[in-house]
Formats: C-alpha cells, sequence, structure tokens
C-alpha cells in the first residue's frame, strides 16, 4: 500500500479505523505462523 492512499484512507474515514484495519492484518499474520508452527510440532510429536 503506497503512503499516499495511506494519507487518503485516513483523511477519508478516520485514524481510528485505519489503524484497526493495519492491526487486524498484522494479527492475522501471526496467527497464520503460529498455527503452522504449531502444525509442525504436532508433526515432530
Amino acid at each position: 500500500m503506497e503512503l499516499d492512499n495511506v494519507i487518503d484512507l485516513i483523511g477519508n474515514i478516520g485514524f481510528p479505523i485505519v489503524i484497526t484495519f493495519y492491526l487486524l492484518f498484522r494479527f492475522e499474520r501471526k496467527i497464520d505462523e503460529l498455527t503452522e508452527t504449531i502444525a509442525k510440532l504436532i508433526k515432530k510429536l
């Protein structure tokens, strides 16, 4: 996502909503990584 797009989003829908979507996206990636790691650990056991 380009910086100009982020600035437009902040101006149009507000800072809290932009931060919420950013955090949700990051948490989703982390949860996916944790799920994969747990699956690998289960296979090793």
